[in-house]
Order: structure tokens, then C-alpha cells, then sequence
């Protein structure tokens, strides 16, 4: 399997990240710099919850290549003030905040709050429509309504979006690349069982395709069960290139392209 040595020009993006977790209290600068010395070129910090926005834009705003998405989880919807349409929308005017989200529905750890998690994504999905910036979308155990509400949404006026940390179901993967959507591979889709997922990204156009960490969560081999950081991303690249039987070079370049085709905001 192909894979860049530390220090090489390929540019990659991590288009998914936590760089305000407490994980990496104390060494943000130097994974930072770990993931510039991979060849990742761009990272997208992405705020949970809103009250944390002003911490993660500061992340973004001190370093060169760091943007940021802000949402609120669908995960904490239920314990946090439901975001208002307007409140995104005045945060997106910041020029390094790209994205509306993460958003979406967690049905796995939080399905008792499934009606406030669709509100809230439903208010995620106008602010996207209003502002132009590419929605962010969180998806577990909820494939039927998740494809229900996004497609009825399009419907009612089109947005752009990615299925962030994609590990869901053949169905939920067409039913996104049928609205345009982006399909993101993580960590997960390294994992030596993740077969039946390798499969799913394969058959997706490859200009539909981005890459992530989700870190400090889903390490790919061979750093599974550890922190995982940006600089990692580029295992993810290496198997992303095997599956569609490109180079790490051109895998890098295409899913780059595909980024700021998505995030206009964070274009080089």
C-alpha cells in the first residue's frame, strides 16, 4: 500500500477534527506542526457545542491552515439551548468558520431525545441554506430518518453537505450521493473488519469522497486504540488510495479538489 514519507510536498486535507478536546491540552502547536511535517495541509476544527465556539475559533484563528465548523452535537442536543437559525448565521460570517455543524442524529447513545435531535437538525439544514456553507452531518443508527429529512429538506431548497465519519448503511451512502452529498472516510474504514464499509465508499464516485480523523477518536492502523491527531489522516489516504486503485499522490489531489469544491471558505 502506498504511503508519503514525513516531509513530502502531497498536501492533504483532514476535513474533520477536534483540536479544542482535552486530549490535546497542552501540545496543540506541536500536533500542528506533526500534521503540517505529514503533508496535511488544511484541518477543519468543528465546535460541538456552541458556548465552546469562542475556543475552538481561537484555535483557528491562531493557526495558519486551521478553519472551523460550529453546531451543536446531536448527541447533546438534549442538555444544551436549542440553536437558533439566526445564531449560525451571524457565526458564519467569520471567514475562517466553513461549515454548519456537526449536526445530525444519534440514535445508538440518544434516542430518547430523536424529536429535539430532528428540530435541531432541521435548523442546522435553514442556517446551511442561508449562509451557503456546507452542512456537517453526524448519522448513527438513524439511516430511515436521516435519509427522510435530508432528502425532504433538499427538497424544499437545495444545500451542500458530507456525511461526516461515514460508517453507515449502503441506503443512507445512496441516498446522500443522490442529493450531490460527500461521503468522508475516517479512521474506520482502515479497520481490517470494515469490509462491507470499504465497499460502500468504493462504489461512490471518487470526486464525492473526503477524509478525516474524527480525532482524537478512531486511530487508523497501525495506531488503533491510541489518540488519534491529524497527522494521521494520511493512513487513512493510503487505504483510501488502494480502495480506488489511484496513487496516494493523485488520492491526496482528488479528495483536496473534492474539499474546496465543498468548503469554497477554506479554499488555498
Amino acid at each position: 500500500m502506498p504511503f508519503p514519507e514525513a516531509g513530502k510536498a502531497v498536501q492533504i486535507v483532514d476535513s474533520h477534527c477536534h483540536l479544542d478536546f482535552p486530549d490535546f491540552d497542552g501540545e496543540r502547536d506541536a500536533l500542528i506542526n506533526r500534521a503540517r511535517e505529514a503533508g496535511v495541509g488544511r484541518m477543519v476544527t468543528i465546535c460541538t457545542k456552541l458556548r465552546q465556539e469562542p475556543d475552538v475559533r481561537a484555535i483557528a484563528e491562531a493557526h495558519e491552515g486551521v478553519f472551523y465548523a460550529a453546531g451543536t452535537h446531536p448527541m447533546s442536543v438534549a442538555e444544551e439551548p436549542m440553536v437558533s437559525v439566526e445564531d449560525l448565521v451571524a457565526l458564519a460570517a467569520h471567514p475562517k468558520m466553513v461549515g454548519i455543524g456537526e449536526t445530525g442524529l444519534d440514535y445508538h447513545y440518544t434516542a430518547e431525545s430523536a424529536a429535539a435531535q430532528q428540530e435541531s437538525l432541521r435548523i442546522h439544514i435553514e442556517a446551511a441554506r442561508k449562509t451557503g456553507l456546507p452542512l456537517i452531518i453526524h448519522a448513527r443508527d438513524a439511516d430511515d430518518d436521516m435519509a427522510r429529512i435530508l432528502t425532504e429538506e433538499h427538497q424544499a431548497g437545495a444545500y451542500s453537505c458530507v456525511m461526516h465519519c461515514f460508517s453507515s448503511g449502503a441506503a443512507l451512502a445512496q441516498a446522500a450521493l443522490d442529493l450531490d452529498f460527500y461521503l468522508s472516510m475516517s479512521g474506520i474504514a482502515a479497520f481490517p473488519r470494515s469490509t462491507e464499509l470499504r465497499d460502500i465508499f468504493g462504489s461512490a464516485p471518487i470526486e464525492r469522497i473526503l477524509v478525516e480523523t474524527d480525532s482524537p477518536y478512531l486511530a487508523p492502523p497501525p495506531h488503533r486504540g491510541r489518540r488519534n491527531e491529524p497527522a494521521f489522516v494520511t493512513r487513512t489516504g493510503a487505504v483510501g488510495a488502494d480502495l480506488f486503485g489511484l496513487s496516494y499522490e493523485e488520492f491526496a489531489a482528488q479528495t483536496s479538489a473534492n474539499f474546496d469544491r465543498l468548503f469554497t471558505k477554506a479554499t488555498a
